[in-house]
């Protein structure tokens, strides 16, 4: 895939460094814990991935950074749980270039899981969509994750062409 990719919150680089191997761009992965971006850094060197740029930031304060409109592609897993989550989805509408996608995954609400946050703060598939058109997304798709991620729910987004 060509163009640059936007990770909100990456973690150990679970899926920074799979995505990473399949764009022809940069990865910008952010995470607030320095440990995580010390550890996707070392990944990714050790992977030989030199389109990896893991940053440390609070995005939930001082937003990502990145130009508007400069990505195709933003990751926001497993973070919509948090408050005041509409900060990141309208982040990550504004760096995404016309037509752009984000994909959402997250804890499923409607099991016990073995990890994850405690399921009364999950939000479902139904309160992602909400917060994601009410930052201007359009819902393409609903991703079934199956037994690849048992846990999880994905769905798919676009940055309409046209600005509303």
């Amino acid at each position: 895939m060509p163009g640059d990719v936007a990770e909100f919150g990456c973690g150990y680089g679970t899926f920074t460094l799979p995505v990473a191997r399949k764009v022809t761009g940069t990865v910008h992965a952010f995470d607030i814990d320095p440990e995580m971006i010390a550890s996707v850094t070392r990944a990714a060197a050790e992977c030989s991935l030199g389109n990896v740029v893991a940053t440390r930031r609070d995005f939930m304060e001082d937003g990502s950074g990145l130009p508007d409109g400069s990505m195709v592609h933003a990751m926001v897993f497993n973070i919509l749980h948090i408050e005041n989550s509409m900060k990141i989805l309208r982040d990550a509408y504004r760096v995404l270039a016309p037509g752009g996608k984000v994909s959402i995954i997250h804890w499923r609400t409607d099991i016990e899981t073995p990890r994850g946050p405690s399921l009364d703060i999950r939000p479902t598939p139904g309160q992602c969509l909400g917060m994601a058109a009410r930052a201007g997304f359009r819902h393409r798709h609903t991703v079934p994750l199956g037994k690849a991620a048992p846990w999880h729910y994905g769905l798919v987004l676009d940055k309409q062409r046209h600005e509303h």
